[in-house]
């Protein structure tokens, strides 16, 4: 090694020496003591997962210095550990090596990476997180040892970073080393203070049927030792659209009322879906909270909840009894009716084959017209009919109604699930019933119509029977060869089932057959119109749209624009025209959009505005206006080709019809970009529009030019759509509310948190 190189080395280990507050003659009694630690290696346990946070005196941290990588096993690593005064040892001939590797560490850590630790630990001290880890949790590498009640650290020595190491180092040898390091303990579990080992998996379970997210959950000691379990993770709160939560559980009774609500509407929503399901949404201080239809579920008013819903369950069962024994008296009075009609009906039935059997042979004939007796025949199915009226007349009145159940002060669970899951069995009983009557009714009609058919029939036989001559030509007269089965069966118009438009799996193709519409029905002065509006111009031109702007707004967005164009180098400062227009970059060059090869150059703002230096506000605002009537013209050529629901989210207003209008089809993207805003109730708005509504969604063909014919087709640049609200007609449906957690800073692990609350209108639409 060159001189040189060795003394810069070595003037750099002496500063970094000094910063640390290390002299390698004298090593402090502190650093040279080392106690067993007896540490015993968990035998399952993933070391990427800390269940636990806690407050650790920096004096009570034994270091340990292992040559091997941080992502080894912790066999291996504990297995190859020396005490770290093995490593600071330079006279011991069996120390060498490791004091070499040392300095090594020595030399190659960097001062600012400590500080940053040291500010990062400075936080801590202040304030635990709101997702208790940090960013840099995963580099500390501390271990708690069961058998001697002992914490250490296990440094790796061919890892690249030892910030946190030299940082421990560095508090250890300053005179007072009575602070704490707020870190992740590694390969401990939970303890069993305030949930089991089985409860906390039944936690994860429970949020993650409410949430659709697993949570994460930690252990967490504060600086007095105090024990809290604080659950993070994210929840739905209104379809896909989802927000961070927080759970503090800071006492054994907390957890067990959490726990047991959290087990009781597991159970419910389970076990009978049908009746029980419940929402999240975010409370004032960003926990979750549970809804089931717009009450709100507490631990303290549970059992209140539980009785209410047992009341609901007694009418609702009481009810369904009763029109189970309404329906099954309806069914034994249509059985008895049809059972009538087909008496009937045989015996028309009878008469018509009797007569096309005896109308073959001259004493058949004569023996037809004296047998059948009209008004005897229908005397006997009447006195029929009457009989069997009565027999289930007799038999209703010996039905009752089962008996109300007893009632108590308090339900539970139990209870509650036994009512419910007795009504769904009615309730499935009832459908079947109901069935049954539609079935019979349909074939009642069936009936009726045959019996109609058969009457009809009989009635031309006995209009001939006036005289024996004239009914005898109307017998030798083949008039119908056989009974008519009655009229084609009805069925039950059944609504038609649309598909809902699921945004995740249904925009590709969304885009892809809109944007095919969109290249043949489109001009370019059309698109780059449509593209316009993407652009920082869309609030100039909805002023101007509305006719409300002052020459002064035409002024200052020229002005910008013509800055902004020569900041991009697309327009010189002294330069009248664009020569290249839109051709400024090369039209070989391959690009991509998701993975897919294109040619195309994308649309330049600059050059559809026709900006150059002798441009002047009276143009500028003619390209404006040509730019809202293109806008126009484009939307009365493209309808949408499903139904698709669309979303955008106002501060404090409501959607004004006269503007350009731009939706998302995404809710998630919509809600992204309303949360940054100051204020704190953001108005969502959703509108469901229909297969064939004048919509132009932002396509690839609006973002670039395709005149090499090689654009990929297809929506994959924007989610947004343009829809014209003065043309809809619009119906409120639903409204609601939901609240999102947004932190300040998402990058910072000390962020500030704030609580948005989102007003929900979802509207149908229909065309004007």
């Amino acid at each position: 090694m060159p001189k040189k190189t060795v003394e810069k080395t070595n003037e750099t280990i002496k500063e970094k020496l000094e910063y640390l507050g290390l002299d390698l003659e004298k090593i402090p009694k502190s650093i040279k003591q080392f106690e067993n630690l007896e540490f015993r290696v968990p035998k399952f346990y993933d070391e990427n997962q800390y269940k636990q946070y806690r407050y650790v005196p920096i004096k009570d941290i034994q270091i340990l210095l292992s040559p091997t990588n941080r992502l080894d096993e912790i066999e291996e690593k504990y297995k190859k550990a020396s005490p770290l005064a093995d490593y600071l040892d330079s006279k011991s001939e069996e120390n060498i090596m490791k004091h070499t590797t040392f300095l090594k560490m020595l030399n190659d850590f960097k001062i600012e990476e400590v500080e940053k630790i040291e500010e990062e630990q400075s936080n801590l001290n202040k304030k635990i997180p709101f997702k208790v880890k940090y960013q840099n949790n995963y580099l500390w590498q501390i271990y708690y040892s069961e058998n001697t009640d002992k914490y250490f650290m296990l440094v790796p020595t061919e890892d690249s970073d030892y910030s946190t190491f030299f940082y421990l180092l560095k508090k250890q040898l300053e005179k007072r080393r009575t602070g704490k390091i707020f870190v992740p303990i590694r390969n401990v579990d939970y303890t069993s203070e305030f949930f089991k080992k089985s409860e906390f998996e039944d936690l994860e379970n429970y949020l993650w049927l409410f949430t659709k997210d697993w949570p994460l959950i930690y252990e967490v000691y504060d600086k007095s030792d105090n024990l809290s379990v604080q659950i993070i993770g994210e929840t739905e709160v209104y379809q896909k659209i989802k927000s961070p939560y927080k759970v503090q559980l800071n006492s054994k009774e907390e957890a067990t009322e959490f726990y047991k609500l959290l087990k009781a509407m597991f159970i419910l929503q389970t076990e009978i879906p049908h009746y029980f399901e419940f929402r999240t949404d975010i409370g004032k201080n960003g926990e979750i909270e549970f809804y089931t239809q717009d009450r709100k579920i507490e631990y303290g008013n549970i059992i209140e909840w539980i009785n209410n819903e047992y009341s609901l369950g007694q009418d609702k069962e009481q009810e369904t009894d009763e029109l189970i024994n309404k329906g099954n008296k309806r069914l034994k009075e249509l059985k008895v009716e049809i059972a009538s009609q087909e008496i009937e009906y045989l015996a028309k039935e009878k008469q018509i084959s009797t007569f096309l059997e005896c109308k073959k042979t001259f004493f058949g004939r004569f023996k037809y017209y004296f047998k059948y007796s009209k008004k005897k025949n229908k005397n006997k199915i009447e006195n029929d009919k009457a009989e069997e009226k009565l027999e289930f007349q007799d038999d209703d009145e010996m039905e009752e109604l089962p008996k109300r159940r007893k009632k108590k002060e308090n339900y539970n669970i139990e209870e509650l699930l036994s009512l419910y899951k007795e009504i769904d069995k009615k309730e499935t009983e009832l459908k079947n019933i109901t069935m049954d009557i539609n079935s019979l009714k349909l074939k009642n009609k069936n009936m009726q119509k045959k019996i109609e058919n058969a009457t009809a029939y009989i009635a031309e036989i006995d209009r001939h029977k006036k005289s024996i001559f004239e009914f005898w030509k109307y017998s030798n007269k083949d008039e119908m060869s056989s009974l008519p089965e009655g009229e084609e069966e009805e069925v039950n118009v059944v609504k038609k089932i649309t598909k809902t438009f699921d945004y995740i799996e249904d925009l590709e193709k969304f885009g892809k057959t809109i944007d095919k519409m969109q290249r043949k029905n489109l001009t370019k002065e059309e698109t780059d119109s449509i593209y316009i509006t993407t652009t920082n111009i869309l609030p100039l031109l909805n002023k101007i749209k509305i006719n409300e702007f002052q020459p002064k707004d035409i002024e200052n967005y020229l002005k910008d624009i013509k800055k902004e164009a020569v900041e991009e180098k697309t327009l010189f400062e002294d330069e009248e025209f664009d020569i290249f227009g839109g051709m400024l970059n090369d039209t070989t060059k391959v690009s991509k959009i998701k993975n897919k090869k294109h040619r195309e150059l994308p649309k330049d703002k600059f050059n559809i505005l026709e900006i150059n230096k002798n441009t002047k506000q009276i143009g500028f605002k003619l390209s404006l206006e040509n730019i809202i009537n293109n806008i126009k013209n484009s939307l009365e050529k493209v309808v949408i080709p499903e139904d698709v629901q669309v979303y955008k989210a106002i501060i404090g207003d409501k959607i004004d019809d006269r503007k350009i209008n731009i939706f998302d089809i995404n809710p998630e993207n919509e809600m992204k970009r309303a949360i940054k805003c100051d204020e704190n109730v953001i108005n969502f708005y959703k509108l469901n529009l229909l297969e064939g509504t004048n919509a132009v969604s932002y396509t690839n063909c609006i973002f670039f030019d395709n005149q090499n014919k090689t654009l990929p087709v297809g929506q994959d640049l924007s989610t947004n759509i343009l829809v014209d609200v003065s043309k809809l007609d619009l119906k409120l449906v639903n409204k609601t509310k939901f609240k999102i957690l947004k932190f300040e800073d998402e990058n910072d692990d000390f962020s500030k948190t704030e609580i948005k609350t989102i007003n929900v209108f979802e509207f149908d639409t229909e065309k004007n």
